[in-house]
């Protein structure tokens, strides 16, 4: 799941003390390191959810489809069903926020949730309360996203009781940090120093910021 990095339409929680388009800077660099590890991950197939128009940013490896519905938890669900041709439900799944997460984590739960079998699943929880992936094997995407309040400090707590009321034998995996403010992306970077979105922040603190129009 991605979001184009348009100015004012992403990261905007970093805005102050970012400008908006500092703010896209960073988004896009996030979109380059996770694309990266996905890439150079063992998934037969990679397939983005995209929110808003392609850019260069893109590469040409993935599959991209649209996303749609109107919440997030609709987005999620739709994205999960128009793969379905592609996966027969079976993935894993994360976002752009977390840029520090590398291929060789990727296969690891690819491995587990092969492991696992049908009738399971994985959810990573975020440190805000969230969640940062998500595996399904197969199961309907409905039913396991919608209704699910989103971008709250309980979401992680009520998707992980979702895929259990499902009866989904559900594996918590380890807990990453979002990239969501100021904050986060200090941490996640400095943690991470050699990353596009490191060496994106760290130019946002040395060069004159343009003023956004």
């Amino acid at each position: 799941m991605a979001k184009a990095p348009v100015p004012g339409r992403v990261k905007t929680r970093l805005c102050p003390p970012l400008s908006p388009r500092a703010a896209a800077d960073i988004a896009e660099a996030a979109l380059a390191d996770t694309f990266h590890a996905v890439a150079m991950c063992g998934a037969d197939v990679k397939i983005v959810a995209l929110d808003g128009p392609p850019g260069p940013w893109l590469p040409e490896r993935f599959r991209v489809i649209p996303q749609v519905g109107r919440g997030l938890d609709d987005r999620l669900a739709e994205a999960w069903a128009a793969t379905r041709d592609h996966s027969a439900g079976w993935g894993i799944q994360i976002g752009m926020d977390t840029p520090q997460v590398a291929s060789a984590e990727l296969d690891a739960l690819l491995e587990r949730l092969r492991r696992q079998g049908p009738g399971s699943a994985l959810l990573g929880p975020a440190v805000d309360g969230g969640w940062w992936v998500i595996g399904l094997t197969g199961s309907d995407p409905h039913r396991v996203f919608r209704g699910v309040p989103m971008s709250t400090p309980q979401t992680g707590v009520m998707q992980l009781a979702r895929l259990r009321a499902l009866g989904l034998a559900t594996r918590v995996v380890e807990a990453q940090r979002d990239i969501d403010t100021v904050a986060d992306l200090a941490a996640v970077t400095a943690q991470n120093p050699r990353t596009c979105t490191a060496w994106a922040w760290r130019r946002w603190m040395t060069s004159p910021q343009p003023v956004d129009s």
